[in-house]
């Protein structure tokens, strides 16, 4: 019961939490690598908009330009790619190499930054450590 009264409560207020999940260059300056996130709203958006507030790891994760979200390689691209392959909008990429992925599937594979997210969702913020020879 009162756990029916706070679910209400939080959704008459707007408030989601979420479990936040930091790998890598993000757990580094953020300083936790797990940990509970109450914000105002319920989408992906919400999340990152308040989590930047208070976390400076935007410019970590999210590519301003198509040139920042993506790599060249050693390997030529096919002119024509298999399957279905959909990007989020320019400014709404995430860098080379970083992630935002909600219960374990990239946010590009959902609603993007539009993707819904409730009470006790899973959402990891990664950006691997990556070293050469």
């Amino acid at each position: 019961m009162a756990e029916t009264r706070q679910a209400s409560a939080a959704s008459e207020t707007g408030e989601t939490t979420v479990t936040v999940k930091c790998t890598g260059h993000v757990r580094m300056e953020v300083g936790e690598p797990e940990f509970e996130y109450s914000f105002e709203g319920d989408t992906l958006r919400d999340f990152l908009d308040a989590f930047f507030e208070e976390h400076d790891v935007e410019e970590m994760l999210v590519a301003e330009t198509e040139a920042d979200a993506s790599t060249d390689g050693w390997a030529p691209s096919p002119d024509e790619l298999p399957g279905t392959w959909k990007k989020n909008p320019e400014g709404e990429q995430t860098r080379t190499y970083a992630r935002v992925v909600v219960n374990g599937t990239f946010n590009e594979h959902l609603d993007g930054f539009d993707t819904e997210l409730d009470d006790g969702d899973r959402v990891a913020l990664m950006y691997p450590f990556i070293f050469c020879c």
